[in-house]
Formats: C-alpha cells, sequence, structure tokens
C-alpha cells in the first residue's frame, strides 16, 4: 500500500517522502539503536524481533512502486470516471496487473527470512527459539554435533558429524528450491521491471 501511495503522481509531498525512504537506504541507526528498540518494545527473546523490525524492505518498496509507475494513468482514468475509489483501483486493478512483481517480492522475503541468522543470534538467546538458519550455522562452524554422536567411535562419530552437516544442509536449502518453480515464470519478468525505459 505504501508503493500505491508513492506512485501516484497527486500525492502532496511525495518527493519529501520518497527522499526519507530512500534516505534510510544509505544511514541507518546501526544495530545498537536497533537493538534497543527492539528491547524497548518487548520484542527481545521472541521471534517476532526477526519478523517485525524487518517488514517494509526499501529496496523492495521502490521496486514496487516503480512496477505500479509503470502502469498506465488511462486505466486508474477510467476507473475513477466508473465510480472506484483509490482501494477498488489497488486491489481490482494494479495488484492484478502487478501480480510478477508481487511474486519476485514473496520470492525475495521468502529467501531473506529464511537465510536469515544473524539478527536472530543478536535478538533471540532461548534456544529453544533459535531459526534452522542459526541452529545450521551452530553445527556448521561450531562444530557441535559431538552430542548427537555419544557413544560412537572416534571414527564413527566423524562420519556421523559429517552426515549431520550434510543432511542439515539439504533440509535448509530444499524448501526454497520447492518454492522457487512456482514462481519462476514470473522472476524474469518482474526483475526487468525498472530497468527499460519506454
Amino acid at each position: 500500500m505504501g508503493a500505491y501511495v508513492l506512485s501516484r503522481k497527486n500525492v502532496m509531498w511525495n518527493k519529501v517522502f520518497m527522499f526519507i525512504i530512500v534516505f534510510t537506504m544509505f544511514f541507518s541507526g546501526g544495530l545498537i539503536p536497533l537493538y534497543l528498540v527492539v528491547k524497548g518494545v518487548g520484542l527481545l527473546d521472541t521471534l517476532w524481533s526477526t519478523i517485525i523490525p524487518f517488514t517494509v524492505s526499501t529496496f523492495n518498496l521502490i521496486i514496487m512502486r516503480t512496477a505500479f509507475m509503470g502502469i498506465p494513468d488511462s486505466l486508474e482514468e477510467s476507473a475513477k470516471i466508473d465510480g472506484a475509489n483509490h482501494f477498488t483501483i489497488l486491489f481490482r486493478i494494479i495488484i492484478p496487473l502487478s501480480m510478477p512483481v508481487i511474486a519476485v517480492m514473496i520470492l525475495y522475503y521468502a529467501v531473506d527470512k529464511w537465510n536469515g541468522w544473524f539478527y536472530a543470534s543478536v535478538f533471540i538467546k532461548d534456544r529453544n527459539l533459535f531459526p534452522l538458519q542459526l541452529v545450521l550455522r551452530e553445527i556448521l562452524i561450531s562444530n557441535s554435533t559431538d552430542s548427537m554422536s555419544s557413544g560412537a567411535s572416534a571414527g564413527d562419530r566423524f562420519q556421523i558429524g559429517e552426515t549431520i552437516k550434510y543432511a542439515t544442509i539439504m533440509v535448509a536449502t530444499v524448501p526454497i528450491l520447492c518454492v522457487y518453480p512456482f514462481l519462476q515464470r514470473f522472476f524474469v519478468k518482474g526483475v526487468m521491471v525498472g530497468s527499460l525505459k519506454g
């Protein structure tokens, strides 16, 4: 909805809002203020701490805005003549025409959330809430498979540890590989939005 508002030409202070949004791409507060905000609102040590602060990506918002601006104004004008308001225009005209870009956004957000381990390591201390990527990192970097292979000989322990590592990598990779074929037909068209000037 933010991208729709920013794509309209008659919105007051549109360029000011766009400047403020783009400014946040280049200059952010940093990790410590983000941690203090997450702690201040009571999201620390919850899964919401890895979701809510990163709900809107500035880069993705700009891509959506560019896609919405590429839709001809005549469609919006004809809908207004028929009595459509902004919600009708957004949900019945703009979104159906922008499905390739929306599919790409879904894929971007899915891959970002699925691969995210850093902020989970900062905000979550309860090991029961660790996401899969943080567990995978712990297994691969810390080599913490010893507890899973207790009672085995040294040679078997090494083989069990390596098997656990490879199995964890597969479990972490397969879901995204399963999602991609369904969105692949939209992907090329959606990524090309904004690259050509007409």
